[in-house]
Parts: C-alpha cells; sequence; structure tokens
C-alpha cells in the first residue's frame, strides 16, 4: 500500500480539531428496515423461493458497550438493507472465549455459519475446526473480482496452505498515541513525535517528571493476544519462529526487546500496571503515551473530545532498522456445510469486506481500510480521511506489517497464553528475569506442540 501519511497526526493538521463526523448510515444510504420473518431456505443466492436465509453469526465485537459493538451492528443495519432475503442472527462472545465457544458448539453439530476470530487464534481453528475456506465459496472469477483492489500485502500475509480460508476482516496494526497537551505541559514538543523506543523514555521520563504518567506498551494483552508482543520483538530484529520452525524466543533479539520493555516499568517510564488500567488513565487524560492497536482510535477519540489533544504517530523502532508491526484483529471465517446457506455466508462476508463495510469498519470502528482506493474516494473514505489523520501513520506502516506468526500444533492457542501469561507479563511488569523466563515459557510451548 502506498504511504500516505506523516508522523504527528491530530484531528485536522497538527493539533486542530476533528470535525463532526458525517452519519455512515446517511452515507451509505441505509433506511429503515422492514420487518422480515425469519426462516431457513435454500436456492440459490439467499435463500430463493420466497424464503429468507437465516446466518448465525458469532462475534467477539457484537454486543460490546463500546463502537465495536456499535459498529458491528450498523453493519448488519446495512447488510439487512441490501439484502432482504439474508437475516443475521448475531451472538456475542468475549475474545478470550471464542475458540471454546466454537468448539462446544461444533461437538454439539450446531456450530455457527459465519464467525469472527482472532488472529492469535485461527491456527487453532484452522487445524481443530471445520473451516470452509472462504476462497472456495465463490466461483474463481467472483473470487478475483472481489479481492481486486484489496491490499495484496494483507491477502498474502493471511493464507494458509495455499489460500484464503478466513476473510481478513477487522484488520489493525498498533501505533503510539500521545496526548499533546502533557507533552506541553513536560517542555517537549507535541509537533515532533517520538520515533523510537528510547526517544519515548526520554519523553516519558519528561512526563513524569512534570507529574503525568509517561507511556505504556500494551503487550500484555486482556484479550490474550500476542500481536503486540511479535511487533516488539520483530522490530528488535527477531522472530517467534526460525526458518526452520524451531522457537526463537531465548534469541538475543527476543529478549533484547522484552528487556527494553521492562526497562521503561523499572526506570519509572512506565507504570507497572493492566492493560486495561492503562487504557483508562490515557482515556483520562493521566497517561501521555500509549502504544496500542489502531483500534482504540475511535474510543479514545471520544474520550479526548474537547478535553485533550490526541495524536498518533507510527510504531515505534527499536534498531536503526524500520519498525515492523505485526497485525491484529480478525478474519471471517464460514463453518455451515450447507450449500445455501454458505451462498448467504458468502454474500454477507463479501458486504462486509467490501466497499460499504470497509467504511464502516474504518469510520465507526477504528480499523483500517483495506482497500486503498476507498482512503481517496469521496463517497467513502475520502471526507473521513481529508478531515482525520490520525490513522494516516498505521497505513503508511502497512508495506512493513510482518505476517502473523504462528505455533506449531492443534494447540496453538494455548501456547499464545503461555507466551503471553508466563512470559510477557511477568517480565514487563513484575521484573523477572527476561531470559530465564522465556527459556521456561519456550519449554512449555514446545511441550504442548508435541502434544498436538
Amino acid at each position: 500500500m502506498k504511504a500516505i501519511g506523516s508522523i504527528g497526526s491530530s484531528g485536522k493538521g497538527s493539533g486542530g480539531p476533528v470535525l463532526a463526523r458525517r452519519s455512515v448510515l446517511g452515507l451509505l444510504g441505509v433506511a429503515g428496515l422492514t420487518g422480515l420473518t425469519a426462516a431457513c431456505g435454500g436456492g440459490g443466492g439467499g435463500g430463493g423461493g420466497g424464503k429468507t436465509v437465516t446466518l448465525d453469526f458469532l462475534s467477539y465485537n457484537y454486543g460490546t458497550p463500546d463502537l465495536g459493538g456499535q459498529g458491528t451492528q450498523k453493519l448488519i443495519d446495512a447488510f439487512h438493507a441490501a439484502n432482504p432475503d439474508v437475516r443475521i442472527k448475531p451472538q456475542g462472545v468475549a475474545v478470550k472465549d471464542v475458540l471454546t465457544k466454537l468448539r462446544t458448539d461444533t461437538a454439539a453439530g450446531n456450530p455457527p455459519d459465519v464467525a469472527q476470530i482472532g488472529w492469535s487464534k485461527m491456527a487453532e481453528a484452522y487445524a481443530n475446526l471445520p473451516l470452509v475456506p472462504v476462497q472456495d465459496l465463490p466461483a474463481p472469477a467472483d473470487w478475483q473480482a472481489h479481492v481486486a483492489g484489496m491490499s495484496a500485502g494483507v491477502l498474502a500475509a493471511v493464507r494458509h496452505d495455499g489460500k484464503v480460508k478466513a476473510m481478513p476482516y477487522t484488520m489493525s496494526i498498533p501505533v503510539l498515541f500521545y496526548n499533546a497537551d502533557l507533552f506541553r505541559k513536560a517542555g517537549l514538543d507535541p509537533d515532533r513525535a517520538p520515533r523510537s523506543v528510547a526517544e519515548i523514555k526520554d519523553a516519558a521520563l519528561a512526563v513524569v517528571r512534570s507529574g503525568a504518567q509517561g507511556c505504556y506498551f500494551a503487550v500484555a494483552d486482556a484479550g490474550k493476544s500476542d500481536y503486540l508482543t511479535q511487533s516488539v520483538i520483530a522490530s528488535n530484529g527477531g522472530t517467534l519462529l526460525r526458518p526452520d520452525g524451531s522457537l526463537a524466543l531465548t534469541d538475543p533479539a527476543a529478549v533484547g526487546a522484552l528487556t527494553a520493555l521492562q526497562d521503561l516499568t523499572v526506570s519509572g517510564a512506565a507504570p507497572a500496571v493492566s492493560a486495561n488500567d492503562a487504557v483508562a488513565a490515557f482515556a483520562g487524560g493521566k497517561l501521555a503515551m500509549i502504544v496500542l492497536s489502531t483500534a482504540a482510535l475511535t474510543n479514545f477519540e471520544k474520550a479526548a473530545s474537547g478535553k485533550f489533544d490526541l495524536r498518533t504517530a507510527g510504531f515505534p523502532r527499536f534498531t536503526d532498522a524500520p519498525a515492523r508491526p505485526t497485525y491484529s484483529g480478525a478474519g471471517l471465517a464460514v463453518l455451515t456445510k450447507d450449500k445455501a446457506r454458505q451462498r448467504a455466508a458468502w454474500r454477507f462476508v463479501s458486504f462486509l469486506t467490501g466497499a460499504q463495510g470497509f467504511t464502516v469498519i474504518t469510520r465507526d470502528m477504528g480499523y483500517l481500510p483495506l482497500r486503498q482506493a476507498l482512503v481517496s474516494d469521496p463517497a467513502y473514505l475520502g471526507g473521513y480521511f481529508a478531515e482525520n489523520k490520525r490513522l494516516l501513520p498505521a497505513l503508511d506502516q502497512l508495506d512493513s506489517v510482518t505476517p502473523y506468526t504462528f505455533f506449531p500444533g492443534r494447540n496453538a492457542n494455548q501456547a499464545v497464553l503461555a507466551l503471553q501469561d508466563e512470559a510477557v507479563e511477568p517480565i514487563v511488569l513484575r521484573k523477572a528475569d527476561p531470559a530465564k523466563t522465556l527459556a521456561e515459557a519456550a519449554a512449555k510451548i514446545r511441550s504442548l506442540a508435541a502434544r498436538s
């Protein structure tokens, strides 16, 4: 994707206000929905024969009180308006419980038709769930027509065994959010955002001396994802797995990356608190910097409106080389074996990941638009990006995004939990010895792989 942004992005230009957003439903022309009686049916496309197909949709965004939940409902409403013969029956589930719920429902013979699955959990889903590769649902020509214009790098990164099995959906990469007012109070230039971990530490210590909290890398993720851990290690020149498939957690690059984050805590530049507490502190104007997914943008914008000058910058460097963030978010997987429901599921998936879908996903949920043309198209996101520059640093870095790395075996998600709970959190927040703790986590992850 072509780079289009710059460091130090604010609402409109440097330090300017965010203009009021136009209603997405107004933009898409979504009117009141007609009441339809849901009934499972077959036939071409949605159902045929005057019947309506009802699809069960499991989503960890749906039903949450934040903008992710609101955005998901807008997507469903817009789809209903455009597809009156297909009804979506959504079900919310906590992100950490997605795999457990899917396994339970599958074992009972009642899996959802479509599921939103986080990328950190996708390897285990591939190994344990009866996913129908999304690329196989439409005719080859229809597939090519749909993915034309989507980020080629992202599509390549999510391929598994040579094909796209889950459609890239709510995708993001981590960026640096910062409070320009706290920078000013600390005597820092808000137009010169920190570009490296060393610069973040220096700025954070200056902020701490002024009476506020400094910085926070949200690697101890409440959702038990390791996308930020991978981003940190990759940007320090490392990886979770070597080319031969062996674990690289004890390599100097991995140890050094987490040691650098531990140093932020030990030095007082970062508070030793949970990610949820840090997010609340930043939203409350008490923390100057937080490195987190762009998915937090819309909630931060709401919290900052009229209270502090919210800005963003690209994911920071750990070395002299460019940063190499890893994507987070989720893909859409299809589990139904019924052909008519598969056809309806493809209509739903292709709508969510089409022009209208990505307009809502970006404007209302804070995820990245995976269709470059939408960024400048006035019918979709052209107006939004003309007014709001805060996602541009993330779009700048899409070209350097590293693919999400899966641990081997059927217990891949348990391996992620071991990494996050038994290595990352103790090292970064509780001063555990980085080399020793990573070695112990690596031993457990090898054991999990051996049992799969």
